[in-house]
């Protein structure tokens, strides 16, 4: 086993100090890429053509047209617009109801049957309350901003207004679609967890600088829903994920927040991204940024990198098949990971970002290792980080 151990990190190491400098190529345009990106756009043709009375302008004589030719296709933006729209409500009268005789001794008025409005006495709509919703959440745009959009467009839409129409159409409309989506999750097998820090001006009892958390939670690739919840919480305590989870019973791919090992009936699923994250933060730079060759947090990265390759080369297997790769070709390399940190640790080291990377990863190894007993699993939480990406994306704007 140690002999094993040795020739594999020697292997990764004489892999680590080569140097492929790829040739640069260009690939050649793909033919009709363009027409089949513009195949959706609707089309508008714009002609010119020649005047009757224009002549020759070589001799002077009358032209015949003898056929036509595409100069350009270009792609034009329209800007937005707004249009007022009243309902109409057409009123009827019975022409029985009221008169002698009549079961009905009263007029009878019957009006036509007309849509709810999103809001009561208010000029709001869906399509304008939909864009408020996605400018702000979607594209990261504080109410303040679109403010001076809408008055540029012709309409005076306080941010108050934008933040009243967003908070009561969530809560009378999004509410039962908010609450189903998270029990669906809740019946799934397989589930990502993760959080991110997000401000909440004049929230009671804290200061509009301290951080509250957007939690988030989304389904794995296996499952049959692809679905993801989010939920706001002005901290960041256990109590939250315990109740957000109450009921799951599963796999759950996390980082190692320690706040998810007080869930029950929950198997934890550490992702490896983070884990190579700190092994690459340990390795030492030049002046200009560049990575000084043969650091231990080189090595690290370069045994993670080969359960990453594995991965790759595996995913599209069926889930079985994925876990049986597994035991046989990543479980050697863990074994060999497991015995470098134990190595590495004992020699004394001024560097406190490898050793934290070290204790990282030998603190959480027992749930690293879980996804080796389900194909199902991934190694890693990128698909729920790319899921909360957009708050990280709204926090920077």
């Amino acid at each position: 086993m140690f002999e094993s151990t040795e020739a594999l990190a020697k292997e990764l190491f004489n892999e680590q100090q080569k140097i492929t400098v790829p040739s640069h190529t260009r690939k050649a345009r793909q033919p009709g890429v363009r027409q089949e990106m513009l195949a959706g756009l609707p089309k508008e043709i714009e002609e010119y053509i020649i005047p009757d009375d224009e002549v020759c302008s070589k001799c002077g004589e009358d032209l015949m047209v003898i056929g036509k030719r595409i100069v350009r296709t270009e792609v034009t933006y329209e800007p937005p617009k707004l249009k007022v729209k009243q309902i109409v409500q057409q009123i009827a009268k019975c022409t029985q109801c009221g008169k002698e005789g009549s079961d009905n001794p009263k007029d009878h008025f019957q009006k036509a049957a007309v849509p709810v409005p999103v809001l009561a006495h208010s000029i709001a709509t869906p399509s304008l309350v939909a864009q408020v919703m996605y400018q702000k959440f979607a594209m990261g745009m504080p109410f303040a901003r679109q403010e001076k959009d809408w008055y540029r467009l012709g309409l005076i839409l306080s941010r108050s207004n934008m933040a009243n129409w967003t908070n009561r159409c969530s809560e009378e409309w999004l509410t039962p679609v908010y609450e189903r989506i998270h029990a669906e999750l809740r019946a799934c097998e397989v589930l990502h967890m993760d959080e991110t820090r997000i401000q909440c001006n004049r929230e009671d009892g804290k200061k509009a600088s301290s951080d509250s958390y957007m939690w988030v939670i989304r389904s794995g690739a296996c499952e049959n829903i692809q679905a993801v919840f989010f939920h706001y919480s002005p901290s960041r305590k256990r109590e939250i994920a315990r109740q957000l989870l109450s009921g799951f019973q599963g796999y759950l791919t996390t980082d190692a927040y320690s706040g998810y090992d007080k869930v029950e009936n929950i198997r934890r699923n550490l992702c490896w991204s983070h884990c190579r994250r700190y092994h690459i933060e340990s390795i030492p730079l030049t002046s200009n940024g560049k990575e000084i060759p043969g650091s231990k947090g080189a090595e690290g990265r370069a045994y993670i990198n080969r359960l990453f390759k594995i991965e790759n080369e595996i995913k599209d297997l069926p889930y079985e098949e994925i876990r049986e790769k597994r035991q046989e070709r990543s479980r050697p390399i863990l074994d060999a990971f497991w015995s470098w940190v134990d190595e590495t640790a004992a020699i004394p080291t001024t560097n406190e970002k490898l050793t934290a990377a070290l204790n990282y990863s030998k603190n959480q190894k027992k749930y690293l290792e879980t996804f080796l007993e389900d194909g199902r699993l991934p190694i890693s939480n990128n698909l729920c980080e790319a899921s909360i990406r957009p708050f990280a994306t709204g926090r920077r704007a």
